[in-house]
């Protein structure tokens, strides 16, 4: 991680934001996949004596500004650790990811190709590079630049080096192709998910997953209850018939005893008849 210790240069003239729309709406869709499952879902990577979560930042379309000579880069999404938004983020000076303000690039920049004009393996790549990101993502859903859909890159001594997938263990978190449905649209999503692969959810997965599992419990626990119903059922016949059975042999002592009462009566012996 670098650790930025700066002084904060004047921002008075730099342009921290415009009225330009997102590409699309699968583009606006494809980025808030990228950022809200990490605050619905995910708790943030452990610190390295394992007792606290770290603190991160996960943004779409937000400039990235290393320096006031150098032009802001805009990443689809971003995730940086260690980092929180300033109480004061409505503030000018808070408003933009400002690296001398956060004190570091950010950990992972994703960029989602669109057309041919985004530069997103050439002068992006070496722009992120020159920012010192350490990791780098370019997700081609469309196959415009080339065949390959994913390309992710670490920094290795000042130059992005491909690897062959994004997996990020600093963060704990990897990025996984996924189709499935996200607010009404089927199709194929870029997603966070953990080391194994399984998904961070988003809020209305997590909801549709805890609800099962509740659904899940109560039928539980109404099986259990009726086992119980049925084991109870099945002792009070058995003590029923354990009662009847005592009473049967009541009876037939009772009938012996008669009967011996008459063969003494008659002056026979019980016990020889």
């Amino acid at each position: 991680m670098t650790v930025l210790d700066v002084d904060a240069p004047d921002i008075s003239e730099l342009v921290t934001e415009d009225d330009e729309p997102v590409d699309n709406i699968r583009s606006e869709k494809s980025q808030r996949i990228l950022t809200a499952p990490l605050y619905d879902s995910w708790e943030g990577p452990t610190s390295q004596d394992g007792e606290e979560r770290r603190k991160f930042l996960a943004a779409a379309n937000v400039g990235l500004f290393s320096s006031v000579r150098t032009l802001p880069l805009v990443p689809d999404a971003f995730l940086s650790l260690d980092v929180e938004v300033d109480p004061e983020y409505l503030s000018r000076e808070h408003r933009t990811y400002f690296f001398w303000e956060f004190g570091k690039p950010p950990d992972v920049v994703i960029e989602i190709v669109s057309n041919k004009k985004g530069g997103e393996l050439t002068s992006k790549r070496s722009g992120y590079a020159r920012m010192r990101v350490s990791y780098y993502v370019v997700w081609d859903p469309e196959l415009i630049l080339g065949s390959k859909e994913l390309y992710a890159f670490r920094l290795t001594d000042g130059i992005y080096q491909p690897i062959a997938e994004p997996v990020f263990e600093v963060c704990g978190l990897r990025l996984v192709l996924w189709d499935g449905t996200f607010e009404g649209v089927t199709t194929r999503w870029l997603r966070w998910a953990r080391l194994d692969a399984t998904l961070i959810p988003t809020g209305k997965e997590a909801r549709a997953a805890a609800e099962a599992q509740a659904a899940a419990a109560r039928g539980e626990a109404a099986a259990a209850k009726g086992e119980a119903a049925a084991a109870k059922g099945e002792a009070a016949a058995a003590k029923g018939e354990a009662a009847a059975a005592k009473d049967e042999a009541a009876a037939a002592n009772e009938r012996s005893r008669r009967l011996a009462d008459q063969l003494r009566a008659l002056g026979v012996d019980p016990g020889e008849a």
